[in-house]
């Protein structure tokens, strides 16, 4: 067998560079303002006007943070504000007593038995994704973004409204989102001084107005699922489970404007994360010809994919193995930013009231100190058990502990359905000659596109 094959990893700053030339990187790309030497460090503190970090990367410390303390260390006001024009208060960015309300509320919309019920509409999404392409499966060369996003917003649109991207609604909502991903950071300037006049202040202009029509649209879509459930006549799908499922403690439930806040992030959170996954994916399996075969086979082995079912998924260990891969070395949501509450002491250090704590799923998921071949893309690795500790400890592409994302199962069984239908129809191959660089924005992904070709099977 060949040798694993070393992907791109994201530019690095240089030792001994200004403050002020730190702050243009961090404002271009998350990654590129971070040194190499994180993905060898335990924990590393950063200082910048306004603004003191802790890179966090030490197992047992991001266990202390995410599992065992987690009330102490609450989502960071500095994300919350950059995004709150978009989620409002959704369980994204809020905590306490409100979070804790709202995942009693959305968790059972996302158990095993609600995923086999929406699992039919995301193969008929990636069905339709198939057929959109079969055009330009060609072999000529198709940045693979695009389309990987468009097949990840069908899947939302399909599971939560039942509706398909085609719909008016639904294609007018997708374009908002686009426009709105496209011009709005993880964190603004203006986030660090904690205030809302100072985010608005610094966020740009067409980036408030895409935010305000999204959430007009996304309002449509709420309002008109409440009237159906009201006249009884609502469709089984997420949506209606979530608006209409009791808190438990209290009996009430989310009320309309709060659906809304709650679908801006499953849009974000559901959409944006796996159109990245997917992109990483169709480009390291393009670049892996042995790999590409092996899915092939495994997948093949099923019946034709109208016929496929939920428990069919067990069947294809290693589909799901290198989807696992993929999010460890590019995981969607690069970086997790908690705060401080109280006075803490990490690796003798002092951690100071208001810090942010930094738990980067991008460098523990590379940590050389960690895993074995850390850079390599080895599917392998996930059934050879000699890096059990590594899995368990240091593999965290939607977080752990009670804020592990709520919707980590349904893109496990998202993403092999993608695979599934993509790969059994075609053969996709990566160019040599673009490699994509990964950038960190509201999701990962790569700053000039990701190009493939695709041949029919």
């Amino acid at each position: 067998m060949s040798d694993p094959l070393i992907p791109p990893k994201p530019a690095t700053r240089p030792d001994g560079i200004g403050r002020l030339a730190h702050l243009r990187r961090f404002r271009h790309d998350l990654f590129s303002s971070q040194p190499d030497r994180l993905y060898n460090a335990w924990m590393a503190e950063f200082r910048l006007p306004f603004f003191r970090s802790f890179f966090v990367n030490q197992p047992e410390l991001v266990d202390e943070v995410l599992k065992v303390r987690p009330e102490d260390f609450p989502k960071s006001r500095i994300v919350g504000g950059a995004l709150r024009s978009l989620l409002g208060r959704s369980v994204f960015v809020t905590n306490g007593d409100i979070w804790r309300r709202q995942r009693r509320i959305i968790d059972p919309s996302f158990e095993g038995g609600r995923l086999r019920d929406t699992f039919p509409a995301m193969l008929a999404a990636s069905q339709s994704a198939v057929d959109t392409l079969r055009p330009d499966a060609d072999g000529r060369r198709i940045e693979i973004e695009a389309h990987a996003s468009h097949l990840a917003a069908d899947i939302i649109f399909r599971t939560l409204f039942s509706i398909p991207i085609t719909d008016e609604i639904a294609r007018r909502t997708y374009s908002a989102f686009r426009a709105y991903q496209r011009t709005q950071p993880l964190m603004t300037i203006g986030s660090f001084f904690r205030s809302p006049w100072a985010i608005r202040l610094t966020q740009r202009r067409d980036t408030r107005a895409h935010g305000h029509e999204l959430r007009a649209l996304l309002s449509e879509l709420t309002q008109k699922r409440a009237k159906e459930i009201r006249e009884g006549v609502a469709p089984n799908d997420l949506a209606t489970k979530i608006m209409t499922t009791e808190d438990p403690l209290t009996g009430d439930h989310l009320s309309t404007d709060e659906m809304v806040d709650q679908v801006a992030i499953f849009f974000l959170a559901g959409h944006e994360t796996s159109a990245s996954a997917l992109s990483w994916s169709l480009y390291l399996i393009g670049r892996s010809p042995d790999i590409q075969e092996r899915i092939f086979y495994e997948i093949n082995l099923l019946k034709d994919i109208p016929h496929i079912k939920f428990g069919d998924l067990s069947k294809l260990p290693f589909t799901r193995d290198v989807f696992r891969e993929v999010l460890r070395l590019y995981p969607p949501v690069p970086m997790m930013i908690r705060e401080a509450t109280q006075m803490e002491e990490f690796r003798n250090r002092r951690v100071p009231v208001g810090s942010q704590v930094v738990l980067s799923p991008f460098h523990i998921q590379r940590h050389r100190r960690i895993w074995k071949n850390p850079d390599a893309f080895d599917p392998d690795r996930w059934a050879r058990g000699d890096e059990k500790d590594a899995i368990r400890s240091a593999y965290l592409p939607f977080s752990a502990g009670p804020r592990v994302c709520t919707g980590a199962g349904f893109a496990m069984v998202e993403g092999v359905a993608m695979l599934l239908c993509l790969l059994r129809a075609f053969k996709v191959a990566s160019f040599e000659d673009h490699i994509p660089q990964p950038v960190a924005h509201l999701t990962l992904r790569s700053k000039d596109g990701i190009y493939v070709s695709l041949t029919p099977r």
